[in-house]
């Protein structure tokens, strides 16, 4: 039996992959798509995200790790340095973009900020083991708003390398996935070092969502946003 958490990473790496030749555009406008997932990629913020670091908080209040017993909310700090550094990096790219750098300063950035978002995808993928124990519709649920924030985050990183990301770091963000999983299968950690993983990915995932996912005034169809929101909320009380 195939691990759906297999299933899913793989699906996962395809988005980074091929979603710029998914041609999305000439069937659904942008603005409505992107509404769209803003939507429900908001509606997995505070209905999946937010539960889940609760969560993660009271089984790292009861657990060993050294280290942590003089933070009062640990995962919340982490999920808050989660989102300052990935808002850093994305501050950092658009200064890279925005004034003559040398060649050199700007392949540097590129390795990094790839490298960065590498290592979320890599979190993500080690995260999808645990799907074993969820029905069919959750993961579906899950994919869909996963490969939605990973369809908009590509094409972000897209505007800011260019040709770069292209040619080799979109299909290092599949590979990230990819060895995740892989990972994930062999080795298992225990609930409270997961939750610390979980929680600075968390906050990667917050920062993304309000930065990318939500358009500006001038492209937003709040009908699409709505329908993206209600969608979710819907479908997630069905399982």
């Amino acid at each position: 039996m195939i691990m759906p958490g297999i299933v899913l990473a793989v699906g996962l790496g395809l988005i980074h992959g091929f979603a710029s030749q998914i041609p999305i555009e000439t069937i659904v406008p942008r603005h409505r798509w992107t509404s769209f997932a803003g939507g429900v990629s908001l509606g997995y913020v505070f209905l999946e995200i937010f539960p889940e670091l609760s969560h993660a908080q009271e089984e790292l209040a009861h657990s060993e790790l050294p280290l942590l017993g003089f933070l009062e909310n640990h995962i919340y700090i982490l999920s808050f340095l989660g989102l300052i550094v990935f808002y850093s990096l994305d501050k950092i790219a658009l200064k890279t973009n925005s004034r003559a750098n040398s060649e050199r300063n700007g392949s540097l950035f590129f390795w990094i900020h790839i490298l960065a978002f590498a290592a979320l995808n890599g979190i993500l993928g080690y995260l999808l083991q645990d799907l074993a124990q969820h029905s069919v519709l959750s993961c579906v649920l899950l994919f869909v708003a996963l490969a939605l924030h990973l369809f908009i985050v590509d094409e972000s990183l897209r505007e800011h390398h260019k040709v770069p990301y292209d040619r080799i770091g979109r299909w290092l963000l599949v590979g990230a996935v990819i060895v995740g999983m892989a990972i994930g299968q062999g080795l298992h950690l225990n609930e409270a070092a997961i939750s610390l993983v979980w929680s600075f990915l968390a906050g990667s995932i917050i920062l993304n969502v309000l930065n990318r996912e939500l358009p500006a005034e001038k492209d937003t169809c709040l009908f699409s946003f709505l329908a993206g929101s209600l969608l979710f909320f819907i479908l997630l009380n069905l399982r």
